[in-house]
């Protein structure tokens, strides 16, 4: 079985609006998912050893134990169970002396956001495009309630359930599933979360509108959406629609301008949006490791011009938008 359980988390309950997020938690639930890794994964779950941290830091880092908490082998099996996870895109972690060295700094983006947003301390939070997780340790370190991520690809949610092996009472969770099947499941009482982080998300979205509506509905009244996209710089009403791929991706479809951004957060009903941040992604945030050995951002840039993609649009910049909801 995968170490997945809601049960110890009070409010989880059947007259919660979020109980039927529950369906998503049993073991048969993830095998149904018909991926032809998922046999590989779960074995090394499995094979990862029984240990006990002696510290756990999830407000600073994802440090969970040390090398002093566990013996040389059973380090060595630790490390081979997380290799046979690989690719890690967003990190880094740190289990028991074995440092995953994330392609994404991801760590950085933290950092750079969590100032501007209201505390996290006792908000249920959604976090759509989760990924791995990473980022709902840390909103667990930040004294969240309950972080609950939705991403699409059952190998990050595998790479969650390794982690949070070691740490089973933090109240974070992450489900293999898209966001409209999350919507669906939570029916008619969507307005769940006080929190809805968005990052990495709205540019692949080939609605961007409809999305801020759906992040919009999952919120409480007077709650708060984080969003994190793409953009570049223009006015008012530009956004950049790729004539095919963007930086190697194919499913692209909007960049906006920071204006326009902010207009569409307005249009869409939110109050006080705003720019908090503004950064360009360097070769040090997103680089490949030796936990992610494919392509990585020095990849998708013109070798000559790093200020461009390979394709000639403009190389990624990245902003962080925060709004309420009335």
């Amino acid at each position: 079985m995968l170490p997945i359980a809601y049960a110890n988390f009070p409010g989880l309950v059947a007259s919660s609006p979020l109980e039927p997020l529950l369906r998503f938690s049993r073991a048969d639930w993830f095998g149904s998912r018909n991926n032809g890794d998922y046999p590989k994964w779960r074995d090394a779950l499995q094979a990862m050893p029984e240990l006990a941290p002696g510290s756990i830091d999830l407000l600073n880092a994802v440090r969970i134990g040390s090398r002093t908490d566990c013996s040389p082998e059973q380090q060595q099996q630790l490390r081979r169970a997380l290799e046979v996870m690989i690719p890690w895109r967003k990190g880094p972690f740190s289990l028991f002396g074995v440092d995953i060295d994330t392609e994404w700094r991801s760590d950085w983006k933290w950092d750079r956001l969590r100032e501007h947003i209201s505390p996290l301390q006792g908000r249920t939070i959604l976090d759509v495009g989760s990924g791995n997780g990473y980022h709902c340790f840390r909103m667990a370190g930040a004294g969240a309630r309950l972080a609950v991520g939705v991403d699409t690809q059952l190998a990050y949610a595998m790479q969650f359930q390794a982690v949070k092996r070691y740490v089973p009472d933090a109240p974070v969770f992450v489900l293999p599933n898209t966001f409209e099947s999350l919507l669906d499941s939570l029916g008619e009482e969507p307005e769940s979360f006080d929190t809805v982080f968005s990052m990495g998300v709205l540019y692949h979205r080939r609605s961007p509108i409809d999305h801020l509506l759906q992040l919009k509905s999952c919120l409480r009244p007077g709650g708060e959406l984080v969003l994190e996209t793409l953009i570049v710089d223009g006015a008012e009403g530009y956004a950049l629609t790729p004539h095919d791929r963007y930086s190697r991706m194919p499913n692209v479809w909007f960049l906006p301008s920071c204006d326009t951004a902010v207009n569409w957060l307005q249009r869409c009903g939110y109050t006080n949006p705003r720019v908090v941040d503004v950064n360009v992604t360097s070769l040090q945030e997103q680089r490949t490791t030796d936990w992610m050995r494919f392509q990585s951002l020095v990849d998708c840039l013109d070798p000559d011009d790093h200020s461009r993609t390979v394709e000639g649009l403009p190389a990624p910049k990245r902003a962080v938008f925060v709004a309420t909801k009335p």
